[in-house]
């Protein structure tokens, strides 16, 4: 008898902690670092090429939030990027992969500053972000996660005035039991990694310009 009563006793505190996880939400903004960690390749100098890079334009409904977690019991917690610009987020984002290991695993001379700012760069990158959400719900015993983006990246070469662009959307899932903001960010900095991972593969760099690759 004793026995049945623990484990009884058990069941039923698990059962609380677990719901306790997706308990009512206060309606406060989390904000999440999404930017990608990077692996620098080794490199002696950058290639010469000047490359700027515009922050990119939010051409999203609703800009106060990228989503939010819709509690078990009622109520939300809603999503931000930290500074709470995305267009910003994926410029240094993509600065950060190209200082790093960009096109043709080389590392380049690239910063990011605001439009029209550098007009003797070699080429200028801007983007118009359509989509980039996180949002999650809880479940009895879990947590039901999607992040997804859509955007447009366009390159100008200033050596030809020719310009490249590429659009590219994609998203991810996960379910967790044990909840945490983290499960959040990480699924998001994972979008934001993958798309910048397929633009790079869709374009190259030739003659000092950006080039689609095939």
């Amino acid at each position: 008898m004793h026995s049945l009563m623990r484990v009884g006793a058990g069941i039923l505190l698990s059962v609380g902690l677990m719901a306790s996880s997706g308990c009512g939400g206060s309606g406060e903004t989390l904000h999440l670092e999404v930017l990608p960690p990077q692996q620098p390749v080794q490199v002696a100098e950058p290639e010469a090429v000047k490359i700027v890079i515009e922050p990119f334009e939010d051409r999203r409904a609703d800009k106060h939030r990228i989503g939010m977690r819709t509690h078990l019991w009622g109520g939300v917690t809603n999503f931000n990027v930290t500074g709470e610009k995305p267009g910003e987020v994926y410029a240094q984002a993509l600065a950060d992969r190209l200082r790093a290991s960009g096109w043709l695993d080389r590392s380049w001379d690239v910063r990011v500053a605001p439009a029209g700012s550098a007009p003797t760069a070699d080429i200028v990158i801007s983007g118009q972000i359509f989509e980039f959400a996180a949002n999650a719900k809880s479940r009895m015993f879990s947590t039901y996660i999607t992040t997804s983006n859509k955007l447009t990246i366009t390159a100008r070469n200033n050596v030809d005035r020719s310009s490249t662009s590429r659009s590219l959307e994609g998203a991810q899932t996960d379910t967790v039991v044990w909840f945490s903001e983290d499960d959040v960010k990480k699924l998001m900095t994972a979008t934001v990694k993958d798309t910048l991972d397929r633009y790079l593969a869709d374009t190259t760099i030739s003659q000092r310009a950006v080039r689609p690759s095939r």
